[in-house]
């Protein structure tokens, strides 16, 4: 990304605990086994269709991020950094979708802001964010540099 364009994007953040208003994808952690029976997976099934027995990727009108495994244990973070890259690439390669991402891994998968927020640093513009991960996000971001 050139210097140009990163002054030019605007990033989106939200409060933790809402639902997006229009036409956003959910973007939620999920286990393997694709239960979606509860937090944000819950919700995914219940208001944005993500269909049970999918834990990976795009489902319904929500995208799942696996933090926990078939079994419902905790995954690894490096593992999760792996769902978490994939989803950015979806999401870069799919500009004209909005994406509206959970605290992903920090619920039930029981990891801390510290971990997951910077995980997100190279989110395409078409994602909204928890509040909570702005400033790991922030202090990521390249910095543009004057001409």
């Amino acid at each position: 990304m050139n210097p140009t364009t990163a002054q030019a994007l605007t990033y989106k953040f939200h409060p933790d605990n809402t639902l997006p208003t229009g036409d956003w994808i959910f973007v939620f952690g999920s286990n393997l086994a694709g239960r979606h029976g509860k937090g944000a997976a819950k919700i995914a099934r219940v208001n944005f269709r993500a269909e049970y027995g999918v834990g990976q990727g795009p489902t319904g009108h929500a995208y799942a991020i696996p933090t926990k495994g078939r079994h419902l244990e905790v995954l690894p973070l490096e593992v999760i950094r792996e769902g978490i890259d994939a989803f950015l690439g979806y999401a870069a390669d799919n500009p004209g979708l909005n994406f509206f991402v959970t605290k992903v891994g920090t619920v039930l998968a029981g990891y801390s802001d510290d971990q997951i927020g910077p995980l997100f640093a190279r989110v395409p513009p078409n994602c909204s964010l928890p509040n909570e991960w702005r400033p790991y996000v922030d202090a990521l971001r390249p910095k543009a540099v004057k001409a």
